[in-house]
Parts: structure tokens; C-alpha cells; sequence
């Protein structure tokens, strides 16, 4: 290893140490203009709007794939959501679809007329497990992110790897050429026990080295400066404490956020209510103390089968905060591996449909007209 390569990646795994009041701008040096536009933007609107973001909104729907133009959430409201979620899992394998089966021709496609818009793209990445790809992100054998790390067995896979989401991430550009910004949100819920980058496979210590290093790889070797960077947990976590247990440092992340999905009735429990409010309320107070954005980066309720869930309850756990956005999970239709309907975004008549009209025309919530009118790139 040359010693440029070591020194400089010596400094990226252990940061300065020192923490200063600082102007708003994103983590990255050299980021694009329309990144720190962006971002200084986002900040600009903290507290006077939540952003709604559904996930693969423009790929398909419920009943429907790939039809130019349409979207669950704009054939309920007669507007697109602000936020557009998109995963590049498979992109490592150098697969031409993601893992949930959206080419990346298309995607990079969708990306682009969001940016257009004046919407807002953010990207997961589920990466397969370098030593089980058959699990997928799932597996979880002890060791898997020692590997990838410098020094480790698969440390050169995952340097592959990387340049492949390089590549992918510097050939989304915009009609004149420039960079789309992206909020970039990887190695998500690893408070959790199911990916093999969790708490329960990788120690803390490991998770903030392959954190700094895939941000240094991208940023300083690979040069993509368009990335946002979001660090975010699951919903298991309650003390400011255990939220930044993992926290990689301040000079490699620009937004904090969780995932926390509503999985029992509303009608006769408050638990997702109580812990979302909790969770904002300790992640706002983190992210305000740092000069840093937060978001509900995903969450939802399966099928939506409470009438009033967007107004009654999400709405009420998140009305007194100052999140940036809320992403809620793909509509997929009908699943045929649960042998259930799998979708969190209402449609033209299903039962919340209502509802989410009332939660669409609330002031403090911006979908995709609104959001234009912001102008966030300039």
C-alpha cells in the first residue's frame, strides 16, 4: 500500500477529533454545486415542511409495471410525492436489474425526470453478502464486514464493487451535463440483527470503518461528488445514546434518520405511534445539535388497512418535529412469495385513499408541485 493511500486513509478512518460550529454545507469538499444547493436548501425548509417519498413510485404500482407516467400516489392526489426512493442492490453483481427486478437503464431513466421536476432522489443499496450471495443482504455470518475491510480477504471485491456504484452514480446527469445530487443511504437499520452489516455480525468499531472507508473510496479515489450522505438505524433504538453508537463522525455524514414500519393495529395499540414520536424527537435534537438534516427515511403500514393512518397516526408522530421527509416502502402489488398484497402507498380506491387526501392537503406537507416551487438546485 503506497503511503499516500495509508495517510490518507488513516485520517478518513479516525477523522480530525475536532468538532467546530460550521456553516451549512454538506460533508463532501467537492461536492457539485447543485449537492451543496441542495443541501443548503433542505436546511432552508427545516421546520416549514415534511417532504412525502414513496419508493420505486414511477417503476409500478399496484396492478401495474412500467407505464410512463403513472404512479399510485398521483392517480390518488393528482401529484407525484416530493421524494423518490431507489435501491442499487444487485448493481455490485453487475446485474442489469436491481434486486427488486427495476433495470437500471430505467431507473437512471426515472432519476432524471425526478431531478428535472425539482424532486428529491434518495438510494438504498442492499448489496449482496460477499461470502454468501445466495442470502443475499441477509446473511448473517460473523466476519463478512472484517473481510471487505482494508486488509481483509474480500477487500478488493469490495473495492469492485465500489467502482461499480461509481460508475452508476457519475452517469446520472441532468440535461447540461451537471450531476444529479443524490441522497445516498447505505448499510441502513444496522441497529438491527438481519443484514450482514448489523449490530449482531460487525462490531461498532467495524461498522464506522466500512462506513469511512466507503465514503472515502468513493469521494477521494473514485471523485463522485454528488452524494448527500444518510446514516440511519432501525426503530429499535431508544436513548440518544444507542443512536450514535455506530455513528461514523460528522465529517462523513450529512442527514441522520431511522426506519420503523407499523406492524400491529392502530386501533388498539399506540406503539408505533409512541416510538416514531420518540425517535424523532431524540434524532432532531441529535441532528439540530450537529447542523445536520433528518428524515423518517422509511417506514409504512402493510396494505394500509386502518382508514385513518396517515392523519391519526403518522401524521401525529411526526406533526411537532422537523423532519425533512418520510419515505414510505414500495407498492408491489400482490406478493406471491407472503401470498399477501405487499404495498404502503395508497391507491385509487383503497381504503385510506381518503384519508391520505386530507394528509396530501395539510400546509406542513409538501409532494411534488410544492417541492418544485422550492427550487432546490439553485
Amino acid at each position: 500500500m503506497k503511503f499516500s493511500y495509508c495517510f490518507i486513509l488513516i485520517s478518513w478512518m479516525f477523522g480530525s477529533g475536532c468538532v467546530m460550529a460550521q456553516a451549512v454545507k454538506p460533508s463532501a469538499k467537492n461536492a457539485t454545486l447543485q449537492t451543496v444547493n441542495l443541501y443548503k436548501n433542505l436546511h432552508a425548509l427545516k421546520g416549514k415542511a415534511v417532504m412525502f417519498g414513496h419508493q420505486d413510485a414511477l417503476a409500478y404500482g399496484v396492478n401495474w409495471r412500467y407505464e410512463e407516467g403513472r404512479s399510485d400516489v398521483k392517480e390518488v392526489t393528482g401529484d407525484y410525492p416530493a421524494v423518490y426512493g431507489w435501491d442499487i442492490g444487485g448493481i455490485e453483481m453487475g446485474n442489469e436489474n436491481n434486486l427488486d427486478d427495476v433495470p437500471f437503464k430505467k431507473m437512471k431513466a426515472y432519476i432524471k425526470q425526478v431531478y428535472e421536476r425539482g424532486g428529491v432522489n434518495t438510494i438504498s443499496w442492499h448489496p449482496r453478502s460477499p461470502i454468501g450471495a445466495e442470502k443475499g443482504s441477509w446473511d448473517t455470518t460473523k466476519g463478512t464486514v472484517t473481510g471487505i475491510l482494508p486488509g481483509g480477504d474480500n477487500h478488493n471485491l469490495y473495492k469492485d464493487w465500489l467502482d461499480k456504484a461509481a460508475v452508476f452514480f457519475k452517469s446520472l446527469k441532468g440535461k447540461d451535463g451537471e450531476l444529479i445530487p443524490i441522497l445516498f443511504r447505505p448499510y441502513h437499520e444496522h441497529t438491527g440483527n438481519w443484514f450482514w452489516w448489523c449490530k449482531n455480525v460487525a462490531t461498532d468499531a467495524e461498522y464506522k470503518t466500512l462506513w469511512r472507508f466507503t465514503v472515502y473510496y468513493l469521494q477521494d479515489v473514485k471523485k463522485v461528488n454528488n452524494l448527500l450522505w444518510v446514516y440511519s438505524t432501525a426503530g429499535d433504538v431508544k436513548t440518544e445514546t444507542e443512536f450514535l453508537e455506530r455513528y461514523p463522525g460528522d465529517d462523513v455524514v450529512d442527514m441522520l434518520g431511522f426506519d420503523a414500519y407499523q406492524y400491529d393495529d392502530p386501533a388498539t395499540s399506540n406503539n408505533f405511534l409512541a416510538n416514531v414520536d420518540n425517535l424523532l424527537g431524540i434524532v432532531s435534537k441529535i441532528a439540530n445539535d450537529k447542523n445536520k438534516l433528518h428524515a423518517l427515511t422509511e417506514t409504512g403500514y402493510e396494505a394500509i388497512p386502518y382508514s385513518t393512518w396517515w392523519t391519526s397516526v403518522l401524521w401525529r408522530a411526526m406533526e411537532k418535529h422537523d423532519a425533512s421527509y418520510v419515505l414510505v416502502w414500495r407498492n408491489h402489488g400482490w406478493h406471491k412469495w407472503s401470498n399477501k398484497m405487499h404495498y404502503y402507498a395508497p391507491y385509487k380506491g383503497q381504503t385510506s385513499e381518503k384519508d391520505f387526501l386530507d394528509f396530501y392537503n395539510l400546509d406542513k406537507t409538501f409532494f411534488q408541485k410544492a417541492v418544485s416551487d422550492q427550487r432546490l438546485y439553485k
